[in-house]
């Protein structure tokens, strides 16, 4: 090694180059670890070139030395068949026939004393050439063995050396090596420890140091789920502004918390098989949990639904304790607010309180880029003495300020159970426009007045997906990347730290 390394200086020191490392006359296979030990160490440069070259095979080694099959078959002719696989073998001898046969060259004759076997003979006036001795001739002997080169010199013999398998296409890796910043004629030693020696007389200021390599194996570990990240972050946000997070861990939940307390008509289309996934077993909630609801706030319930109160008329429609009953995926984790509100409002004296939640909901909605049929939503709420539309706007600048959207822009619209209702919409850099980020509303008094609070005492209420930040964010254009079987491990693993 130490031979083949000083070829390689003091060639760069006359030459101030090696063009390619393959036809350097020193080293072989050991050149290559010589090269790139000495660009460890800033010596040389090396600038990485790949090439496809064609390599003879052992049998056109041995090809080149005595002759093809056909042409050692030719060369005995005339001769019994015997006698051929004695002097030249059986392998030899049946590619030699069968070569020589396909041109036509060769006659055949049984023999006279024994059928099986057959004397070989020349065709009157034929004349035979070692085509593939020459061809692997050319090649062996030309400097160039690239595709290119090689097409050009032997032409189309090049496809029947490749079904003969004689040839081989290989990937080359070749090197072309210039000087490097550090280039020497001989390795300066270098220091691998700070000793006190080098303190006291300064030579550390000029002493060539060994770098140290720290990095080691890449352990193998679990990764959280970039959603899940984002979710964290959302969590800490709520936190840090003085929130609670509510009990969400009831997925499935009766209709009587997901709809009828909100103030929903029982005859909604949200409440069809088409929108909403209905259980069926059990098919209704359970009689334990169907206690822990005081009978009177069950009957206010489905007295403001039938007949209306707190200044509503109510929808006029016959109030089913059959379809209150029903099991369903919530659809919405304002069925967890609705329940936190109303334990809220049975406690002896009111209490101001800011509540979020962030947990799965589930739509029976035809999956697309852009829909699944479970997401992630994001929901908070203040309730407290005569809150108004304002305090609304002023919390929703805050909150989503907070989350790099500081440009809002407020649309009316109509939810069931909040009035005044307003879409939120946030302006996006990157598309430079505004888009849909949520919706908000103030809670409505049927909704809040049958659970028992006062009269002025108010909630403002807001949500938005998980979703929809977590692909901006990751620059996602198909919610399938992000959630579901399609979503790649490398993804999870590689995805950045999530900051909002």
């Amino acid at each position: 090694m130490a031979e083949i390394e000083k070829a390689v200086l003091n060639h760069l020191n006359e030459k101030g180059v090696i063009e390619d490392s393959t036809k350097f006359g020193a080293g072989g296979q050991q050149l290559v670890g010589v090269l790139k030990s000495l660009g460890s160490a800033d010596m040389v440069t090396l600038e990485q070139t790949d090439r496809k070259e064609w390599t003879l095979g052992a049998e056109a080694m041995e090809i080149l030395e005595a002759g093809s099959p056909e042409a050692r078959v030719w060369a005995l002719l005339p001769i019994r068949t015997d006698e051929l696989d004695a002097k030249v073998g059986a392998q030899v001898s049946k590619v030699g026939q069968g070569k020589l046969g396909a041109k036509k060259l060769i006659t055949r004759e049984k023999d006279a004393e024994n059928p099986k076997l057959q004397t070989l003979g020349k065709v009157e006036g034929a004349v035979f050439e070692d085509t593939i001795r020459a061809a692997l001739g050319q090649i062996a002997k030309s400097e160039s063995k690239d595709e290119k080169t090689i097409a050009t010199l032997v032409g189309k013999d090049i496809e029947d050396l490749k079904k003969r398998k004689l040839v081989q296409l290989v990937k080359v890796v070749a090197y072309k090596v210039t000087k490097g910043p550090k280039f020497a004629l001989e390795r300066q030693k270098q220091a691998t420890d700070l000793t006190r020696e080098m303190l006291l007389d300064g030579s550390w200021e000029n002493a060539d140091f060994k770098d140290y390599k720290l990095a080691g194996a890449e352990p193998d570990h679990g990764s959280l789920h970039p959603l899940m990240k984002m979710r964290q972050e959302f969590r800490e946000l709520f936190l840090e502004m003085g929130f609670q997070e509510m009990d969400t861990q009831r997925w499935v939940e009766s209709s009587f918390w997901c709809f009828d307390t909100l103030f929903v008509p029982q005859q909604h289309p949200a409440r069809d098989s088409q929108d909403t996934f209905f259980i069926s077993d059990p098919e209704l909630t359970e009689a334990e949990d169907a206690k822990k609801v005081k009978p009177e706030y069950l009957k206010v319930v489905k007295n403001v639904h039938e007949n209306g109160d707190y200044g509503s008329v109510g929808y006029n429609c016959k109030f089913s304790n059959f379809e209150t009953s029903r099991n369903v995926l919530r659809t919405h984790t304002t069925a967890c607010s609705s329940r936190t509100l109303y334990n809220l409002a049975q406690l002896p004296k009111f209490k101001p309180g800011k509540y979020f939640s962030i947990d799965r909901v589930f739509r029976n909605e035809e999956m697309d880029k852009t829909h699944l049929c479970e997401f992630h939503q994001i929901e908070g709420f203040i309730v407290d003495y005569n809150l108004s539309l304002s305090n609304m706007m002023s919390v929703l600048g805050d909150f989503f300020t907070r989350i790099g959207t500081p440009k809002l822009r407020f649309k009316p619209t109509y939810n069931p159970y909040t009035e005044p209702s307003m879409e939120i919409f946030g302006w996006h850099e990157g598309l430079g426009k505004y888009i849909e980020v949520g919706n908000s509303g103030l809670f409505r008094p049927e909704m809040l007045r049958p659970m028992g609070f006062p009269e002025n005492v108010s909630a403002i209420a807001w949500g938005l997906s998980l979703e929809r930040p977590a692909m901006m964010h990751h620059k996602l254009r198909n919610i399938h990347d992000l959630f579901g079987a399609g979503v790649k491990l490398d993804f999870i693993k590689n995805a950045p730290i999530t900051r909002i």
